[in-house]
Order: structure tokens, then sequence, then C-alpha cells
């Protein structure tokens, strides 16, 4: 399920036909998607009539705005970059800087044990603070869906867009199909975790009257829950948690697969497993194009781990250098 915008400019056919081509090729686009829309607006906005992106129009819309990070700049930037890019294709004369600001690098911020704990506290009490029915269903979605998400080392999206079809409970098993890289994998579960499942399913079938397509539906029960969705309520239990108010730093639903991996890889070294035999694994696992990908999340945040500071002469034969390309 896309997110679908209207495009009004005199760009429109041209950049519908670019999402078009991409989705079928099999990305996902939805970031490139909604920054193609907001320079859409910009060019009805300042009444562009020329289809073809010149240097000047590139460079107004490349201004940096204020409150915007250098991030988000790069992602929007980047996005307009690739569409003059096909606009050359398809014969359309445009400009295509050489370089883009380069994007911040930021640290993610690792979840702790105890902030995961505080966090799925909160998780569990929404229940508890929401009277209405569609709300209350959504409480028992967001218990199993952020479960997955940790425990299983999902993406957002990968959550959100699972269908119920793709759970094989009797194998204890879940199929993620064209992830990113369009990359599909098996992900198994923990017994308690498919017994968790189970039951939700069972609930949902109950609830809805029917067995849903989504394993997790939106407030429509046609579609599947926007990832939008699940960011705002992450922030919102995070914000509930003791923890939020002490950190320097804000995590997202990304740093529960990222606190998955690291709580792993900690667990594999506490016990003297050699990570060079278990990482092909994990990286298949997490849909990862090697053990290099799947290094660097370690490397994010290295500071932090009480196994390399234990191990730290062992650990740069461990856990090889990463040069992470921008």
């Amino acid at each position: 399920m896309h997110k679908d915008y209207e495009y009004k400019s005199v760009f429109s056919e041209s950049i519908t036909d670019y999402i078009s081509s991409r989705r079928k090729a099999g990305f996902l686009f939805d970031n490139p998607a909604y920054w193609l829309y907001r320079f859409d607006q910009f060019c009805c906005s300042n009444k562009i009539q020329e289809r073809a992106i010149s240097k000047q129009l590139f460079e107004t819309w490349a201004s940096k705005n204020e409150p915007e990070t250098k991030t988000t700049q790069c992602n929007r930037l980047e996005a307009l970059r690739n569409f003059s890019i096909y606009l050359n294709t398809v014969g359309i004369p445009s400009y295509i800087p050489a370089n883009l600001p380069r994007p911040e690098k930021t640290v993610p911020y690792l979840m702790t044990d105890s902030d995961i704990k505080e966090f799925f506290e909160q998780v569990d009490l929404y229940d508890t603070r929401t009277t209405k029915d569609s709300f209350k269903r959504m409480a028992q979605e967001y218990r199993v869906l952020f479960r997955l998400i940790y425990c299983c080392g999902l993406r957002n999206n990968e959550a959100c867009s699972l269908k119920t079809a793709n759970i094989n409970l009797a194998e204890g098993s879940i199929s993620v199909y064209q992830s990113k890289g369009r990359k599909d994998r098996i992900v198994y579960l923990s017994d308690d975790l498919c017994l968790l499942c189970s039951d939700y399913l069972y609930w949902l079938h109950n609830q809805l009257g029917l067995t849903p397509e989504w394993a997790f539906p939106g407030k429509d029960p046609k579609s599947h829950i926007p990832k939008t969705s699940v960011d705002r309520k992450f922030n919102e239990f995070w914000n509930a948690t003791e923890s939020s108010a002490s950190c320097d730093k804000k995590p997202t639903v990304h740093c529960l697969r990222h606190a998955y991996v690291i709580k792993r890889m900690n667990s594999w070294m506490d016990g003297d497993v050699p990570l060079h035999v278990m990482m092909p694994y994990l990286s298949s696992f997490l849909g990862h194009k090697g053990p290099i990908e799947t290094y660097y999340y370690y490397h994010q945040v290295e500071d932090a781990f009480r196994t390399i500071k234990r191990k730290d002469a062992a650990s740069s034969r461990v856990i090889p250098e990463v040069r992470h390309e921008d």
C-alpha cells in the first residue's frame, strides 16, 4: 500500500510516470514521492511553466529552510536530482548537480533493557487509557506489533505491511517479501512470541468477524496501519516513560530493531560464541546485504558497549573495522 499524492504542476505527468516506473521495479518509493509532491506544490506556487528543471529552479528549491536539518535537505534534493536524471532519459533536458549537501551523521540512541521495559509497560497500559472501540482494537495491535519489531528485528514498514497469510503458526515463522533491496526472507519466532501471535490472530478474527488481509489493520480494516502512525505512537509511548526525561537523544522505532541486533551480538560475545560464524545468519535474518552491514549497527554506538570494553583486547579481531559510505 503506497501513499498516493495528487500532482498538479507542469511536471505532474512526468512525476507520476517516474514514480510508477520505480514502483514497478520493486521500490517502495514513498519518501521520494513525498518530496516530489512538495516540489510539485512549490512549482504551482511559483507558477513554473517550463517542463524542464533549470539550474536556477533547482538551486531555488535547494535553499535550506530554516527549521530543516541537513539530512532532510539532502533527502529532498536527492529526490529531485534523481527525477532530473529521469527527465533527461526521456528527452527532457534538466539540470543535474554534481554534488549535494552531505547528510548529518547521527549516532542512534541505544535503548537499554530498562528503557525497553518501561516502553512496553506504556504500550500495555494504552488499553486502559482509551475508551473508543477502534482505539481499543489498535491498543491490542500495538502490543503485538512493537514486540514483533523488537523480538524479530523487523523494520517498521515490514511489520506494518505484514499479511496474515504470511504468518505460519505451525512452523513458527513469518515471511517477509520484497523488503528493502527487494529481498525476501523467513523470520522465525520464539515459542512465546508464536503463542502471542496465535492468540492475537484469533482475537483479531473475532473482533472483525473475518480473517483480515493485514496482520495489523489500520482504523479502516481494509488497509494496514500506516508507518507514520506507528512512528507517532512510538513517540507517545516513549514520552510517557521516566527514561525519556533524562535521555539526551530521542529514540525512534528503528531503535527497537537496533537494540535487537546489539543484544544478540552482546549475548554471543558473552557466551564466547564465534561472531564470524553467526554473523552471516544474523545478516540474513535482518535482511541485510551481508555481515558488514550488520557490523555497522555495532560500530555506530561502539563506545556504549560493555562487552567491547570488557573484551577490548579481542574486539579488533572479532569485530572488523567498518567504513560506511555516505
